[in-house]
């Protein structure tokens, strides 16, 4: 069963337990994999767009709530940063289990020495290869100096 496909399931589970909050967060999900189809359409490709690609939006989608969610409860507003907490979950559930810290090292690793990796410009082959291989599954903000740093 495809990504879409099980956000799909998702939605039409949410409308008939009546779930409000659930299926909010859903529409805003497929409103951005529509969005995306769209401009992936104007390419030529009418397919839309791939598993990969909702991953990376599901990701984007959560980062910038737990941005927001921050902001918040540093404004003191947190029934909207329960809000944003909530969407999270759902946005998450779909999201592949996210990696600890030493299976990220060890991912960087293992993609240094698969490009033979030995300067910094290098960096973008080995990002190339996590972001392949590993998408949604890493916070690639923070993979990025980690690369940096190994290859200086």
């Amino acid at each position: 069963m495809t990504l879409r496909t099980r956000i799909s399931e998702s939605l039409k589970q949410a409308m008939r337990d009546k779930a409000a909050d659930r299926l909010s967060t859903l529409r805003l999900i497929n409103a951005a994999i529509k969005d995306k189809d769209i401009a992936v359409r104007a390419t030529g490709n009418d397919d839309g767009v791939a598993d990969e690609e909702v991953l990376a939006i599901l990701g984007k989608m959560a980062k910038q709530r737990q941005e927001s969610a921050r902001a918040y409860e540093e404004g003191g507003r947190l029934d909207l940063a329960e809000r944003e907490n909530a969407e999270i979950e759902v946005i998450e559930e779909f999201l592949p289990r996210q990696l600890t810290e030493a299976e990220v090292a060890a991912a960087v690793d293992e993609a240094i020495a698969s490009q033979n990796a030995s300067s910094i410009r290098d960096m973008g082959k080995v990002i190339g290869v996590l972001k392949g291989k590993y998408t949604g599954q890493m916070d690639f903000g923070k993979v990025g100096p980690m690369v940096k740093e190994k290859l200086s």
